[in-house]
């Protein structure tokens, strides 16, 4: 793996990195990841210090269209940060062949507390569905895992009011977050998966400590929400109110 930085950078510190929760926007341009900005973007309202990451799959042979391909991917990522309007964000290029192992490594690498996507490309309006590099990291990934509906940056995206906790989630971790993310967002924590701003689900039981595993019920509940989803790895809440601010 590879990642290099464009952009201004912050210190990195173990201090720094203790007192902030990072949450990296996977994207490359595409409609569904400006879902995923939007969805970045409202969550960061709880201290959140988001980076974007672009995963380039391969480097070219010949300099100068290397130099170019490089190029066009800082571009990009400039471009996600207007869409911010936060040309301060920190943005990351990384080489991998797999756009989910790629982001795994660089939430690794940089302790992130989360990885948020878009939907699959083809989801109707307003639902939620995992796209591949998502459904790879529902799978053991290393940090939680947020995905907001499609369309949400045109038409659904709204302030979390309400944050819902799907029943039954065997780790305590998503009860945890729900209330310190309803803490910082000044929002209520209800016990149910409808009608809500922002649903929370729990890893499975069998799940390594500090990886995400979804159950089958799990599963099904994200494919019939209609609002932004984050999955917690077990064991690892978030827990927004050790954010200082500066």
């Amino acid at each position: 793996m590879l990642a290099t930085n464009s952009g201004p950078l912050s210190p990195d510190s173990a201090l720094e990195r203790a007192l902030t929760l990072t949450a990296i926007i996977s994207y490359d341009g595409t409609p569904a990841d400006h879902d995923a900005l939007m969805l970045g973007q409202v969550l960061g309202d709880a201290g959140l210090d988001l980076e974007l990451a672009y995963v380039r799959h391969a480097i070219e042979t010949r300099l100068d269209k290397e130099a170019l391909v490089e190029h066009d991917a800082e571009l990009l990522l400039e471009r996600g940060a207007h869409w911010l309007e936060n040309l301060e964000v920190q943005r990351r290029i990384v080489l991998s062949p797999s756009t989910g192992e790629g982001l795994a490594w660089l939430a690794e690498s940089q302790q992130a507390a989360m990885i948020v996507f878009g939907s699959e490309y083809r989801t109707p309006a307003g639902h939620v569905c995992a796209c591949r590099s998502a459904q790879m990291l529902l799978e053991r990934g290393p940090a939680a895992i947020a995905i907001a509906p499609s369309a949400y940056h045109t038409n659904f995206a709204k302030p979390i009011e309400q944050i819902g906790v799907l029943s039954g989630s065997a780790d305590e971790s998503a009860i945890e977050t729900a209330f310190a993310l309803g803490d910082r967002l000044g929002a209520t924590v209800v016990d149910t998966d409808r009608s809500v701003d922002l649903l929370l689900v729990g890893s499975r039981s069998e799940a390594p400590h500090g990886r995400v595993m979804l159950s089958s019920r799990s599963q099904h509940a994200i494919e019939e929400a209609t609002s932004p989803v984050l999955v917690v790895a077990r064991g690892a809440p978030l827990r927004f109110e050790s954010l200082v601010t500066a």
